[in-house]
Formats: structure tokens, C-alpha cells, sequence
């Protein structure tokens, strides 16, 4: 069984920046490769799981996305960082027709993660979903594993809402730092 860092993109990995999908505007958060070091050296598989209604809004395309996320992986890979997979939900509610549905995908729903348990055989309760916002938190919670609030992004406005049990770090950085001990 997979022990697996599952995370949020935007605002846990990169700064938040409203619908982002340029490689140029593409910047880490503040420590984010050394975490991502931390996790792959202590043994987990790294996941990302990111909604991206940018796509169903019209403001980019799959391809767009696409190519940014293939940007991500070659710059972490130069770093000798593995990204095991990106899942991502296009969807949204108020999007253009062929993206307007009430899907399975979109967080907090965990249709991405059943996508990455067709790949890997998840160990959930020894897995952590991180990310800045309750829906990031509350996939981990109906999956059993453990939910990580980092401050980054809209992490510092969301903690105050949590009504779960929830760890609250002020960067990936820093969770990773821990995980050393808790692991």
C-alpha cells in the first residue's frame, strides 16, 4: 500500500493567483521544493489535486492547464522531485455548457482521488490531504486520512471556519519538517 502526500496547487504549491495558467506567472511558495524533498525522502508518493474552473469559466483551456502542469513536473523533476500525478476537475456550476455539471470530481467531492486509486493502492490512513481551504481538508476527512491547513493562499482566512479536527501549519515547509518526527 501507497503512503501519499496528496496536495492542493494553488495557494499550497504556488502563490495564489486568481485562475492561473501562464508558466510565467508561475512561482513556488516559500519552501515548497524542500517539502517536497522531505516527502519524497520519508517515502510518499506526491499528488496533486486541484480544481481548476478557470477551464469551465472560459478563461483557459484544458491545454493551457496542461501545458503549466507539464512545466510543474520538469521543473521538480531538474530537482530530482517526482510528481506521481496531477488530477484535476474543469468543472464548475456557472461554467460554459461542456463544463457546466454537477460532477463527482470537484473538492470537496473525492472523484479525483478514486481516478488516483485506479493507479495506486492508497493507504489512507497513513496518507495526509494538504491544501488552503476546507474543501481541501474535507476530501481527507470522508477518506480517513489526515487533514493539513497550511497558511499560504487562503489558508489564514479558512482556518478560522474549520469545525473538524485539523493541523494547521504556516507553509508546506513546515508540515514537512514535522512529518519528519511523525512518520
Amino acid at each position: 500500500m501507497e503512503k501519499i502526500i496528496f496536495l492542493d496547487r494553488d495557494g499550497t504549491i504556488n502563490i495564489e493567483k486568481n485562475y492561473l495558467y501562464r508558466v510565467e506567472d508561475f512561482e513556488f511558495e516559500v519552501g515548497v521544493i524542500e517539502a517536497l524533498s522531505i516527502f519524497q525522502e520519508r517515502g510518499f508518493k506526491i499528488i496533486i489535486i486541484t480544481n481548476q474552473s478557470g477551464i469551465a469559466r472560459g478563461y483557459y483551456t484544458e491545454n493551457d492547464l496542461n501545458i503549466l502542469n507539464q512545466y510543474l513536473i520538469n521543473l521538480l523533476k531538474e530537482k530530482n522531485i517526482i510528481i506521481d500525478g496531477i488530477y484535476y476537475c474543469p468543472h464548475h456550476t456557472s461554467g460554459i455548457e461542456k463544463y457546466n455539471v454537477d460532477c463527482k470530481c470537484r473538492k470537496p467531492n473525492i472523484g479525483l482521488i478514486d481516478k488516483a486509486q485506479k493507479k495506486y493502492e492508497i493507504d489512507f490512513f497513513n496518507s495526509y490531504f494538504v491544501g488552503d481551504k476546507i474543501s481541501d481538508l474535507e476530501v481527507a476527512i470522508q477518506l480517513g486520512m489526515k487533514p493539513i491547513l497550511v497558511e499560504t493562499g487562503n489558508g489564514k482566512k479558512e482556518k478560522n471556519k474549520i469545525y473538524f479536527k485539523a493541523n494547521i501549519y504556516e507553509n508546506l515547509l513546515e508540515f514537512a519538517q514535522k512529518i519528519k518526527t511523525i512518520t
